[in-house]
């Protein structure tokens, strides 16, 4: 394949650049019919809606990631056919993952706090079936983030390692426990806590103490959610748009091994690190120092999470150069198009910024935008346009956009 060619022709700017104007228009059609307040379902509350589209995002990327698309037969098939049952299947995933999987299933026999309905019923203060919703809608999130960390790092990192030799039956289930195990683990130290404080008297004999309000001022979760979604970009961009490097060069036979698994971990997390205390230095500098007890934009609260926030425009925006511009430019070398294309997502997720904050974004979502309103989260938008545009580029295999041989 030639550097600035698909399938062996030259790609078309111009027709990528439509397509994007489709599936945004796209996102918009969902948006209003689902999460827009004003409109149909009005699901968006915000972590109701934040909930119900990050546990699709996670149907795709265990579908994709973890799972290899197993059991379906994705070569040499149908791009529109396969597509359309795929999205099908991730729906389904999604309503059994969240309505089934945690509401009435972990919610009524395990954790009550995943379970509205759980919530209600063991009655005492703030027990309301709206509030009961909000904890469990947040439960359900950070469980849900923690998972999406975990599996697209270790694509990334481990790949098919230890299982390179197995069947895809074998891979797709053994990645999917070691990614639930370290999910688990993961969650119960970054939010379990947390949650069991939502509570009035707090469950102090179910989570401990939060580790992190010494050091950080505030006993928000939005401290570990922030870390965490500014940890994600360098996972994507070093898988997209540096092509699996410098981690790829800790490869053997073209697989991963325990040592590259290791460094991409360690690796994206210093850089995730990195960028989480840039972000908020230049917070300072724009929206003046924080303070505990802060309200809105002046919160420490608020500025952990708002890094997160940033942070997803910039995995969007790599997304949309890599599917949609044929990840420019292809005519240098590795290191010189990896820079650029960094650089470019960047600038983009910074454009993308400045749009979402923008009076046109208020008209589109049909809520309110500002940045520090209590009621709206850019994660929900960003998260469900990435989604859409994994929909095209895994599951119907880049059609129109990209042509195969049977679609």
């Amino acid at each position: 394949m030639k550097p600035n060619t698909r399938n062996g022709k030259r790609f078309n700017y111009l027709f990528g650049l439509i397509n994007l104007a489709a599936v945004y228009c796209i996102v918009w059609l969902l948006w209003y019919v689902f999460m827009n307040p004003n409109a149909v379902m009005k699901l968006y509350d915000p972590f109701y809606g934040l909930s119900l589209i990050l546990v699709f995002l996670v149907s795709i990327v265990l579908m994709t990631n973890v799972a290899d698309f197993y059991p379906f037969q994705v070569k040499g098939s149908n791009a529109i056919t396969q597509g359309i049952i795929l999205v099908v299947v991730s729906l389904l995933l999604m309503l059994f993952i969240h309505y089934i999987f945690f509401w009435n299933f972990i919610g009524r026999f395990g954790v009550a706090y995943f379970s509205p309905q759980s919530i209600v019923t063991s009655g005492g203060i703030g027990a309301d079936p709206l509030n009961a919703r909000v904890i469990a809608s947040r439960a359900i999130l950070f469980f849900c983030a923690t998972f999406l960390w975990w599996a697209m790092f270790w694509s990334l990192g481990f790949g098919r390692w230890p299982w390179s030799g197995m069947s895809r039956g074998v891979l797709a289930w053994s990645r999917f426990f070691t990614v639930m195990f370290f999910t688990v683990i993961s969650y119960a130290i970054l939010f379990h806590p947390v949650v069991c404080q939502f509570f009035y008297p707090a469950q102090n004999k179910a989570g401990v103490e939060l580790w992190w309000i010494s050091f950080t001022g505030t006993a928000s979760p939005n401290f570990t959610m922030g870390l965490m979604f500014c940890i994600l970009p360098w996972i994507v961009m070093s898988h997209l748009l540096w092509e699996g490097y410098p981690w790829k060069r800790l490869e053997e036979n073209g697989e991963g091994t325990f040592v590259k698994g290791v460094v991409t971990f360690f690796g994206t997390a210093i850089l995730g690190i990195i960028t989480f205390g840039i972000m908020l230095k230049i917070m300072n500098i724009f929206l003046g120092e924080a303070f505990v007890g802060g309200q809105y934009t002046d919160g420490l609260d608020f500025r952990y999470m708002h890094t997160g926030e940033i942070s997803v425009f910039f995995m969007l925006a790599a997304t949309i150069l890599k599917t949609y511009f044929n990840n420019f430019p292809n005519n240098l070398g590795l290191w010189a198009r990896a820079v650029i294309r960094t650089v470019i997502a960047l600038v983009g997720g910074l454009l993308v910024y400045f749009f979402y904050y923008s009076p046109a974004t208020i008209f589109f979502l049909g809520c309110e935008t500002g940045r520090g309103y209590p009621e709206d989260t850019p994660l929900a938008w960003a998260m469900l346009f990435l989604g859409i545009i994994l929909i095209q580029e895994e599951f119907f295999q880049g059609h129109p956009l990209k042509r195969t041989e049977k679609s």
